[in-house]
């Protein structure tokens, strides 16, 4: 099953709508998949789960033991000031180090309200996942303008349609 991680926490995302629409393009290739949302994170996680905290949050270490068990892995990741939610860096940061994904793989998929489509987000990403072990897929589509590629929680650029479904393609052969 590939877990989809919506990366950020902020309510009815755009994000979110990426997920469920990439989690169509897996169901129409006849692949399980599911949605996991970093708003569905435990509020005080960061002080209750991580470093010292490791493992006293129940709430938490259910929702990284789904992590955990993942083989494979897509990540919507929307620029959030040059780069990444932090809150996603903060999820990552509370994973088992390096075990939780070490050898494990991952498709990331970029989005924006501008003109960069995520770029230098997905590449700090990379280098992270790279530290971590990661393997990443080297196709990473950078969806910009994405609020003016969709229109009813649906993307209306061809382009953008056509390079996740090769990217989800390149992910169940990878």
């Amino acid at each position: 099953m590939i877990k989809i991680i919506v990366g950020t926490n902020r309510k009815n995302s755009v994000s979110k709508q990426i997920a469920l629409y990439y989690q169509g393009l897996l169901s129409q290739k006849g692949v399980e998949s599911e949605i996991l949302e970093l708003e569905d994170l435990p509020s005080d996680f960061i002080e209750t789960a991580l470093y010292e905290n490791n493992g006293k949050n129940e709430e938490y270490n259910s929702f990284h033991q789904r992590v955990a068990d993942g083989k494979k892995f897509v990540f919507i990741v929307p620029e959030y000031n040059g780069s990444f939610p932090g809150i996603l860096k903060s999820f990552i940061d509370g994973m088992t180090y390096p075990n939780t994904f070490r050898n494990k793989k991952a498709a990331l998929v970029g989005l924006s309200s501008g003109i960069g489509g995520g770029g230098i987000a997905l590449s700090h990403l990379t280098d992270i996942f790279h530290y971590l072990g990661m393997h990443v897929l080297a196709l990473k589509p950078k969806l910009a303008k994405i609020e003016q590629n969709m229109s009813d929680n649906l993307l209306t650029n061809r382009l953008y349609v056509e390079l996740l479904q090769s990217q989800a393609e390149m992910l169940l052969d990878f």
